[in-house]
């Protein structure tokens, strides 16, 4: 992922960029797009894990030797102490399930180059160059897969170690007068896309560092043809120069859904750093983590919440304790958050809202706690009943401003007693006998 010292620019052309690929219709929609993607947009949260060689000094991911912050040499030299010791693919799986994720991202290779698993298109890896000597993939796929969580693999498709890449640094040569160097490394670059799709067959690659070249030189489309022929039913991120499946807003929660109809899905940070940086306890709290989270799913998007691993390959207890709250709470609002869609307007009710696939309950989410009657605008039908989320509790309800000459909606206002409340955000669920209708003008 980016860090903060290139957050700006790159944030702009990438937002730039994929705002064009939208509006020219460069986000791919290939037949059966609509079915692979169900899982994905029943699942509502994952679990980003960057996790490579820069938690040996708690160092930015490849940026701090892009950005000078240290050198290139010494930055590689972090392979010798990269040890994955206490590296338990299980216990890893079981925090996930616990944190009500229903699949996962693991960095297999980042902008440094260092592959996790036994690349045979080279020998930067921590199997060949790191105490590791193993390929650390594999375990975490099939440790995924026991537990039923779906399995998604980071892929960077720059590579500012390889020699044959235009460069690691701020130069702007990209060898365009040197095509049989650029052939020389979307070979490497393309086996190892090959490998990780073959031995490995994601659910879910996520591509990243599609701006430094345009879709033209990556051969984008290509390597979504090569991906889906080797296994159709793989989801594939946006970050591949518009030849992707759904959009990665990054770090910044939108205030409105992203461009187009599709799947998004917000990246996101527990603290301020992607990869461990133990200096970094600038921890969103669970509370936060889960109003975001909310806001996501009331805008019909997902949730990829990071967490990063000390070289050890031990999840710092700061991020299980987060990962746990988060999981205790999904948990008593499943029915709120899996397999649901975008609800109301935001106009008609202070907070998200989402809504069954039928479309006849309406979910309410609560972030805050109220001083009076819950009240939702525009509304053409009536609830059959409102019901307390994760409790036995129904409260009192009534129409207000509704004359019965007027066609219009009223405002139905909900009491809520005290004891209702979530210590976290509360979720109230209206049921309605028939598909929900409301008036948004």
């Amino acid at each position: 992922m980016r860090n903060r010292n290139a957050k700006v620019l790159i944030e702009t052309i990438f937002g730039f960029a994929m705002l064009t690929h939208v509006l020219l219709g460069q986000q791919i929609s290939s037949p059966g797009t609509a079915d692979k993607m169900a899982w994905f947009a029943d699942a509502k949260l994952g679990i980003f894990i960057h996790w490579g060689i820069y938690a040996v000094n708690g160092i930015d991911e490849s940026w701090s030797f892009f950005n000078g912050a240290v050198p290139y040499d010494q930055y590689m030299k972090q392979l010798h102490r990269f040890s994955a010791a206490r590296y338990d693919p299980g216990n890893w799986a079981k925090v996930i399930r616990e944190s009500g994720a229903r699949y996962a991202v693991l960095t297999s290779k980042h902008h440094d180059g260092v592959a996790l698993w036994d690349t045979r298109m080279g020998d930067l890896s921590v199997v060949k160059k790191s105490p590791a000597r193993r390929d650390l993939v594999t375990p975490f796929v099939n440790a995924l897969r026991d537990a039923g969580i779906k399995v998604g693999l980071y892929f960077s498709l720059i590579d500012w170690s390889h020699k044959d890449y235009p460069a690691f640094t701020k130069k702007q040569n990209r060898y365009k007068d040197d095509p049989k160097r650029w052939n020389r490394f979307l070979k490497y670059m393309n086996g190892q896309i090959d490998e990780v799709m073959t031995i490995f067959q994601p659910d879910l690659l996520w591509f990243d560092g599609d701006w430094e070249h345009d879709a033209k030189e990556w051969e984008a489309a290509d390597i979504r043809c090569r991906v889906l022929k080797i296994n159709p039913e793989t989801v594939i991120n946006s970050r591949l120069q518009g030849y992707g499946d759904y959009l990665t807003p990054e770090q910044q929660m939108p205030i409105a859904p992203p461009p187009g109809e599709g799947c998004w899905e917000l990246c996101l940070t527990m603290n301020d750093s992607w990869g461990y940086q133990g200096r970094d306890t600038n921890y969103k709290s669970a509370n936060q983590i889960i109003r975001i989270f909310a806001d996501c799913l009331g805008m019909g998007g997902n949730l990829l919440l990071n967490i990063g691993p000390l070289e050890d390959g031990a999840i710092p207890l700061e991020q299980v304790d987060i990962l746990r709250e988060l999981g205790c709470w999904s948990s008593k609002h499943a029915e709120a958050i899996y397999g649901t869609r975008a609800g109301l307007p935001p106009a008609l009710h202070m907070g998200p809202s989402t809504l069954s696939k039928d479309n006849r309950t309406l979910y309410l989410f609560l972030p805050w706690r109220p001083s009076g009657p819950v009240a939702v605008k525009g509304l053409l039908s009536r609830p059959e009943t409102i019901r307390v989320v994760g409790s036995d509790l129904r409260p009192i309800f009534r129409v207000m401003l509704k004359p019965s000459w007027s066609e219009k909606p009223g405002i139905l206002y909900i009491d809520l007693q005290p004891e209702a409340l979530d210590t976290q955000v509360t979720v109230l669920a209206l049921e309605f006998k028939e598909a929900i209708r409301y008036q948004d003008r």
